[in-house]
C-alpha cells in the first residue's frame, strides 16, 4: 500500500477502529498506524478477529487494544473516549449466516451500530464513518448500480446494513452528527480469512487450489461481482474521516471499482496464476444471493475524491502471492 490517502497531518488525531482485527478494520488501523497518526484504538471482541493482526499493529507505539464488544453501551463509551474519527467496521458479515442466525445479526449490526453512533455523539466525535454492504440493492435488478436506487432485502444481513444507513441518517439529523457509510461491493485481499464456514470467495479458491482440496461454486457460476481491493476500502475510509467537504457529509458511497467479473473468471484467473489443474464443483445457489453486481462509482470519486488505486487482476495477484507466503510459511 504506497500511495498516500491523505493530505492533513495525522499526528493531530485520534482514531477508533472497531473491528479494527478484523480483515477491512485491520488494513484501516494498519494505514493511520503507519502514517503516524497520534492515536489508533482498536475496539474488537475477537470473535472474528485475529490475534496476528492485533500482533502487525502492536509494533507501533501509537496502537491500543480493547477487547471488548459494540454490544455494550459502556464499552463504546470507553472507547469513544478522546476520540476525534471513528471507522466502525465491527460487524457480523455473511449472508447465508444470517439466514440462519437472524437475531444475532440483528444485536450485533443494529444494536451495535446504535450503541456506537450514541458513544460518538456523546464524545463529541468529529466525523463517523461506517461499513453498509452493497447487500442493501436487494432485488432491484438495474446496473450499475446507483445509490438513490435500492430494493427490497434478500436477508436478514441486508436488513439490518440498510437499517444502519436510517439510523446513521436519524443520528445526523437528529444529534448533528457528521456521518458517511459504505456500500462496500466484495472487498478481497491479504489477511482475509479462508478457514471459517463462512469465508469469502477468493481465499477460498487459493486455498483450495493450494491445498488441492475440493474448490466450490455455488450455482452456474455466470453471477458477476464487482470484487473491490481492500486498500480502495482503506482509501474511502481514511478520506471520508477527513473531509471537509460539506457536501460529501450524511450520504452512503458504493465502494467499488465499476467493473464487474463473474466467479467462473475469476476461477479461471486463480487457476492459471497457480498453475493449477482444479475443477470447481458446482453445487446449488446460496439463499439470498445476488445474481449481477456492479457499482457506479460517480458519487465517492466527485465528493470524496475517491479513486481506486488497485483494480481487480492486480489485486487478484497481490491476494494469492500473499496466501502463497502464508501456506508455504505454514
Amino acid at each position: 500500500m504506497s500511495k498516500l490517502f491523505h493530505t492533513k497531518d495525522l499526528s493531530q488525531y485520534n482514531f477508533l477502529v472497531t473491528g479494527g482485527a478484523g480483515f477491512i478494520g485491520g488494513h484501516i488501523a494498519e494505514y493511520l498506524l503507519r502514517h503516524n497518526a497520534k492515536k489508533v484504538r482498536v475496539l474488537d471482541n475477537m470473535v472474528n478477529g485475529k490475534q496476528s493482526t492485533l500482533d502487525l499493529l502492536s509494533q507501533y507505539p501509537a496502537f491500543e487494544f480493547i477487547k471488548g464488544d459494540i454490544r455494550e453501551l459502556d464499552t463504546c463509551q470507553q472507547a469513544c473516549n478522546d476520540i476525534d474519527y471513528v471507522s466502525h467496521q465491527a460487524a457480523l458479515g455473511s449472508v447465508p449466516r444470517s439466514i440462519a442466525e437472524p437475531v444475532y445479526f440483528n444485536d450485533v449490526n443494529v444494536n451495535g451500530f446504535v450503541n456506537m453512533l450514541k458513544a460518538a455523539v456523546d464524545h463529541k466525535v468529529k466525523q463517523f464513518v461506517y461499513a453498509s454492504s452493497s447487500s442493501v440493492y436487494g432485488d432491484e435488478p438495474t446496473l450499475p448500480k446507483k445509490e438513490e436506487r435500492i430494493g427490497n432485502c434478500l436477508s436478514p444481513y441486508a436488513a439490518t446494513k440498510k437499517t444502519n444507513e436510517l439510523y446513521a441518517q436519524v443520528f445526523a439529523d437528529v444529534y448533528g452528527l457528521k456521518v458517511l457509510g459504505f456500500r462496500y461491493f466484495n472487498i478481497f485481499g491479504p489477511r482475509q480469512d479462508p478457514d471459517g464456514a463462512y469465508a469469502a470467495v477468493i481465499p477460498l479458491f487459493v486455498k483450495g487450489m493450494m491445498k488441492n482440496i475440493p474448490v466450490h461454486i455455488n450455482g452456474d457460476g455466470g453471477q458477476t461481482r464487482d470484487f473491490t481491493f481492500v486498500d480502495n476500502a482503506v482509501q474511502v475510509n481514511v478520506k471520508a474521516m477527513l473531509t471537509d467537504n460539506a457536501a460529501a457529509v450524511n450520504k452512503v458511497y458504493n465502494v467499488a471499482v465499476g467493473e464487474n467479473f463473474s466467479v467462473n473468471y475469476l476461477f479461471d484467473a486463480c487457476k492459471n496464476y497457480l498453475q493449477s489443474d482444479a475443477t470447481p464443483i458446482h453445487r446449488d445457489p446460496r439463499a439470498g444471493d445476488i445474481r449481477n453486481s456492479l457499482a457506479d462509482i460517480s458519487l465517492a470519486q466527485t465528493l470524496l475524491g475517491y479513486q481506486p488505486s488497485k483494480r481487480f487482476e492486480d489485486g487478484l495477484i497481490e491476494t494469492i502471492e500473499f496466501f502463497k507466503q502464508t501456506y508455504s510459511n505454514g
